[in-house]
């Protein structure tokens, strides 16, 4: 199943054990394929485990891919495109919204192409306490190495340019939609 093109959708990550790690009330489909999802969340709610509420500040181009362990949030913020990258089982849309379990390991690529790999801590304790399978702590390692190889070679979606081209997508389907 694939969502439409125009439709507002949730995204929902999940902990290996199943249980909600956390909620994105709205997220508006630029493009669906079997393979990716591009959505924007724009002052979007999003709903944290513990029911901490809070909204996105920012415009964000996100990227979730069916076959890859990972997805990419492209915030666009005044001082250049951050992306965010969770490491995470490949995504799956169920009618409702775009699901994928969240294993904790972050990359955090910054303007000047500098990045930062997070929550190491935390994946170091959640693979004793949830008992993450080697062969999965396998494939997220590897998936960290080729992601961090796409930021380094400027692969989409890590170039202004792709961020710019869904970013202007987004506003022009937004304001035909707005205009009807």
């Amino acid at each position: 199943m694939v969502p439409e093109v125009g439709d507002l959708v949730y995204i929902q990550s999940f902990k290996h054990n199943g249980s909600l790690h956390r909620t994105w009330c709205r997220a508006f489909v630029l493009e669906a394929d079997e393979e990716h999802y591009v959505v924007v969340t724009d002052r979007a709610w999003v709903i944290e485990a513990d029911g901490r509420k809070w909204m996105t500040r920012e415009p964000a181009v996100c990227f979730f891919y069916t076959k890859k362990w990972f997805n990419v949030i492209s915030m666009i913020r005044h001082g250049g495109i951050y992306y965010y990258c969770n490491l995470a089982s490949p995504s799956l849309y169920d009618g409702e919204a775009i699901k994928n379990i969240d294993y904790d390991l972050d990359v955090k690529l910054y303007p000047d192409d500098s990045y930062q790999i997070l929550d190491g801590s935390e994946y170091d304790q959640h693979s004793r306490e949830m008992h993450y399978p080697e062969k999965i702590m396998n494939i997220v390692e590897a998936q960290m190495d080729q992601l961090i190889e796409m930021m380094r070679d400027e692969k989409e979606p890590f170039t202004k340019e792709c961020i710019d081209r869904y970013y202007h997508m987004y506003l022009h389907m937004t304001k035909a939609e707005n205009e009807r």
